[in-house]
């Protein structure tokens, strides 16, 4: 079998419902009721539900994302029990990938990355800076 790295996404790919598709999966409900009961509250409906702006506040978009990412990890596992040659994150998928590799585990990665969050949240608040990508620009530009 060809080598295979495994990669999670960071922060701004999340959406209402991303994990709708595999609710009925063991191992995404397991890590949702695992992730709501380490943070105290209830992820999955976050997650399923909304609103689309409580799931874009950045206290809120990290914990989701490394808690998604761990149960597509977790679902995949028990589906196909491939092992990657590597695994990696993008920014905040990291922290899904040192969980995957079993460097954290969840339960500890979450207030890790909700602590990240808050001083993200903090140090800009909401409506206050922004950001851009500078997309098709020429070579001599």
């Amino acid at each position: 079998m060809t080598a295979f790295a495994f990669v999670f996404p960071g922060q701004g790919s999340q959406a209402v419902g991303m994990l709708n598709a595999w609710e009925g999966h063991a191992a995404v409900r397991d890590t949702l009721a695992e992730a709501s009961e380490a943070l105290g509250e209830d992820i999955g409906k976050l997650i399923a539900e909304g609103p689309k702006e409580s799931l874009d506040l950045t206290t809120n978009t990290q914990p989701v994302m490394l808690t998604a990412g761990v149960a597509c990890w977790r679902a995949w596992q028990a589906e196909a029990g491939l092992i990657p040659a590597v695994v990696a994150g993008h920014s905040l998928g990291e922290y899904s990938a040192l969980v995957a590799a079993g460097a954290l585990t969840l339960k500890d990665a979450l207030p890790l990355v909700r602590f990240r969050a808050q001083a993200m949240q903090e140090a800009v608040p909401v409506g206050v800076g922004g950001m851009a990508a500078i997309l098709g620009l020429d070579a001599e530009a």
